[in-house]
Formats: C-alpha cells, structure tokens, sequence
C-alpha cells in the first residue's frame, strides 16, 4: 500500500507523462522557492513553443475538492514563484496556470485555472 507521498509522487510522474504526450518538455519537477521565506513548490514546469506551463497536481475524490485544496494563499505564492523562475530565466514568451486533478475514476487538465 503506498503512503501519501509516494500517491502523490505517481500522480505528479502521471501528470508529466501526459504533458509530454500532449507535446510538453518538462522543465523542472517540483521546483521550490523561498526556502527561509514564503516558501512556495510548484509542481510541474513545462514548455510547448511559446508558452511556459505551471502545474499543480492534486489527487482527490472529486474535482471540487481539488480545486478547493487550492487556497488563495497558495495562489499567491505560486504566482510568486512562478514570476521568480520567469525573471530567472528572462522568459518573453506566454505562461500560464493550470491544474490536473486525478479523482479515482478520471483525469482532469484544467487550463488556466490559477
């Protein structure tokens, strides 16, 4: 039986495999900012063309639940650290939030949704 962390170690594996089949170069996996500060980890980092991808995975029963899990505190830091790594890589292309939600019978990507 796999504990919560490794559920959501294959749920994140799951999510970039996916990404990549839709044409996705993964960048980085669970990249974290502010280690001493407001610490923030965004999943997954991804490209396509002219457009950066930052991902939040979560694994609930249902898809409410998922996005509810999503707090506007974490928003902020997310949106932090994603202007972080966009600055650091002096990126001048798109990016943009989404969110793939696994429940216990589908997959759901969610463009845009932070």
């Amino acid at each position: 039986m796999m504990n919560s962390y490794r559920v959501g170690l294959f749920t994140e594996l799951c999510a970039r495999i996916y990404l990549r089949l839709h044409g996705f170069h993964i960048l980085k996996k669970r990249y974290v900012t502010g280690r001493f500060t407001d610490r923030a980890e965004i999943d997954i980092i991804a490209k396509r063309h002219n457009l950066i991808l930052f991902v939040e995975v979560k694994k609930r029963n249902n898809i409410e639940s998922a996005l509810d899990a999503i707090t506007h505190a974490q928003i902020k830091r997310l949106h932090n650290a994603a202007e972080t790594y966009l600055n650091q890589i002096r990126w001048t292309g798109n990016a943009r939030f989404d969110v793939i939600v696994f429940t216990p019978y589908k997959m759901k990507w969610i463009q845009g949704a932070i």
